[in-house]
């Protein structure tokens, strides 16, 4: 029976450029030219790209505060002022007394701006498409992850104040795991192909046999998007649980989610009634080792398998409740 471990491990050598600064530069340079920020009229209408976010923002709150969409855009307020005097001069944006504060002012779309703002807004979903459509579906979530992997590192602060949710499975979450194993342990360990048709293989029988009395799958998650996972089922032994699975993507690894996905099934087992939790892992998985020690676990067995297209020592871990 095989078990994974936890991709919460040392990550990967980064592949350094020589120069951090100018690689950013020339991504700037190519993504705002491929968007068309340099485009006289953003989108074909007469506004820049500023005045076409602040747009954006009157229109999906409808009803917000100049103050409120400054804050979301982070644009000077002076700048912001002239910005919304345009809108107001061109009809497209109107100022109503505050309901609830008689001090301030909302700004909504007039009927005439709901006439601009309408083909403006299919522009940029048409615009986004003609840029998907080239690329196949295997590379369409490479893009979408490459893009959370930038907001991650680069809003780090504004992330880091989500909390992260642990919530049970749900349709469409094993596809994921699957998924996320194979490309983890592939890209990370050069683990070959086995390890996908192996999770999947795990998943398929999870969801076959699930007893919520007695298993559990914990999904990691902020703001919609899946950062972990963990699994906890019957082993073969009567009274044994098995940790399954454990599996951070990179850009929530050092927040102790690892610890937290580890603790979860501790304690689920101990509330069904398991007397012993056990798992497989391997030494090149460091990080996952510590969290294991941490929880009380205890490595009792070690042996070398082939089963990933080289050899790799692998370890059974223990833990009595």
């Amino acid at each position: 029976m095989w078990v994974s471990s936890e991709a919460v491990v040392s990550a990967a050598p980064d592949l350094e450029t020589p120069d951090p600064i100018a690689a950013v530069r020339r991504f700037n340079r190519f993504y705002t030219q491929t968007i068309g920020v340099l485009d006289k009229g953003y989108l074909g209408t007469d506004y820049t790209v500023a005045e076409g976010r602040v747009l954006y923002e009157i229109a999906r709150a409808d009803g917000t505060t100049a103050k409120a969409v400054g804050e979301i855009v982070g644009l000077d307020a002076g700048y912001l002022s002239r910005i919304v005097a345009r809108l107001e001069r061109d009809g497209v944006v109107a100022r109503e007394r505050s309901a609830s504060d008689g001090r301030s002012a909302v700004l909504r779309l007039t009927p005439q701006g709901a006439e601009v703002f309408g083909p403006f807004d299919r522009r940029a979903a048409a615009v986004v498409e003609g840029l998907l459509a080239p690329l196949s579906a295997a590379e369409r979530p490479r893009l979408v992850d490459a893009m959370r992997t930038v907001e991650s590192l680069l809003g780090a602060r504004e992330a880091a104040e989500t909390p992260i949710t642990l919530r049970p499975h749900r349709q469409g979450d094993m596809g994921w795991v699957i998924a996320r194993n194979a490309e983890v342990y592939g890209t990370e360990y050069g683990w070959g192909p086995s390890i996908e048709w192996k999770t999947a293989r795990i998943c398929a029988d999870f969801l076959e046999r699930f007893d919520p009395t007695c298993e559990r799958c914990w999904i990691a998650e902020r703001d919609g998007e899946r950062l972990g996972c963990v699994f906890l089922v019957r082993d073969e032994q009567p009274q044994v649980a098995r940790l399954r699975l454990l599996l951070l993507t990179p850009q929530a690894r050092g927040a102790g989610l690892g610890r937290r996905l580890a603790e979860a099934c501790v304690a689920f087992a101990r509330e069904a009634g398991y007397r012993e939790v056990v798992l497989w892992t391997h030494p090149v998985l460091t990080a996952a080792r510590k969290i294991y020690a941490a929880a009380g676990f205890v490595l009792e067995e070690t042996w070398t398998h082939d089963d990933f297209g080289h050899p790799e020592v692998s370890e059974t871990w223990r833990l009595r409740l």
